[in-house]
């Protein structure tokens, strides 16, 4: 699989950009804030709709413009399809494959998979419980497009259900204060067992998951780290239904555990006005040896690591029957040289690598191939 063209319109800072490819090595090349990052994004999200820097689709639409359009072809055993994506802030995003309207935006997801390393993987090691989770979940519809459903439902019932634990709590606290009744809840309870089911789902995937990646995340580290950093790396999965409760992949125990304990923390959640038990509060646990990565690691053994988690993932959509569309946005800058050697030969033999750097020189040498020279907005191919 590799992209053999993209086209920006009203995209960041691109009123228009047209960017022919080709399968192996392409560099983009130019010093920061001239629109290399805005490029490597655009690929991403036409791969997963979203984008690894913001949370909302407002930023990625030019300053003036209504809209923004995401083109790109991908070519697959010889077939090239064709993907559009519209992003409108404040409406539904459109989409359309071989220029064919399709019924959801989510539709497009799998015809192109792709694996991003960027600077901000390095919170993947030291940052919040979010963005680990969000890694998984990414990696998910990925892998199983149909995730993503799964993944919305979740996201759906949690917010519904945590606007009426507010309401609740509310009700509560007027009734202390003597200005209302007791609060009625079996609204609650039906939403307690929407949570359950649809929770037990993405739990269930995310752990088989996270076993799928264990022994090729420490294989990918013990390659990239080559004896520098210390440590076995280790995956474990933290639930937020406590260790007492044994993990296991069957969709009914876990829905079963989870309306159970949601049923324990009630009172709690009708205090705080939040849901306080399912996939939105657990954890993916990175450690090294018996320590845990996060404060123990050093920045190289970080780096390792993140470096590891997207390797691991580069090998699972591998087995899948080909290769995703490696990316590297301005990472080699942020590595010492052996990590920047030893990654760059990992990736080398990858059907499709593009990489982002501020100088040539950052590109190393294994990466040879196409060259493009982003300046002001301005693509200029050079080889």
């Amino acid at each position: 699989m590799y992209l053999s063209h993209l086209s920006l319109s009203d995209y960041r800072s691109y009123a228009a950009a047209d960017l022919p490819l080709e399968a192996g090595v392409t560099a983009l090349v130019g010093p920061n804030g001239q629109g290399k990052t805005n490029l490597a994004e655009a690929i991403g999200y036409l791969a997963t709709l979203g984008s690894h820097r913001v949370a909302h689709d407002t930023p990625l639409v030019r300053l003036g413009a209504e809209r923004a359009v995401v083109r790109g072809t991908v070519v697959q055993a010889g077939r090239s399809t064709l993907i559009e994506v519209e992003i409108t802030p404040g409406r539904a995003n459109r989409a359309r494959v071989n220029r064919s309207p399709v019924q959801r935006p989510r539709d497009v997801l799998g015809l192109l998979r792709t694996v991003h390393f960027a600077p901000e993987d390095l919170a993947l090691v030291k940052g919040e419980p979010s963005d680990r989770r969000r890694f998984l979940d990414d990696l998910l519809v990925t892998r199983t497009p149909r995730m993503a459903g799964v993944r919305a439902d979740y996201e759906r019932v949690l917010k519904q259900r945590n606007a009426l634990l507010r309401t609740a709590g509310a009700a509560v606290r007027a009734s202390r204060s003597g200005g209302g009744g007791v609060p009625d809840l079996r609204t609650l309870d039906v939403w307690d067992s929407h949570l359950a089911r649809a929770g037990a789902e993405l739990l269930a995937a995310r752990l088989e998951l996270v076993d799928g990646l264990r022994p090729l995340v420490a294989k990918a580290y013990d390659a990239v780290a080559e004896g520098i950093a210390k440590g076995d790396a280790r995956l474990d999965y933290k639930s937020s239904l406590g260790p007492e409760v044994a993990l296991t992949l069957d969709r009914e125990v876990l829905a079963a555990a989870l309306l159970e304990t949601t049923g324990r923390v009630r009172r709690d959640e009708v205090e705080r006005g939040i849901s306080l038990v399912g996939p939105h509060r657990d954890d993916l646990v990175l450690g090294l040896g018996p320590m845990p990565a996060k404060g123990y690691a050093s920045q190289g053994e970080a780096w390792s690591f993140a470096l590891a988690l997207r390797l691991a993932s580069f090998e699972m959509l591998r087995a899948l029957g080909d290769d995703p569309v490696l990316v590297l946005d301005d990472v080699f800058a942020e590595l010492d040289t052996g990590r920047r050697d030893r990654l760059a030969r990992l990736v080398g033999e990858a059907e499709q690598v593009l990489v982002t750097a501020a100088v040539a020189a950052d590109v190393p040498d294994v990466l040879s191939g196409a060259r493009v020279d982003v300046m002001d907005g301005e693509l200029r191919r050079v080889r």
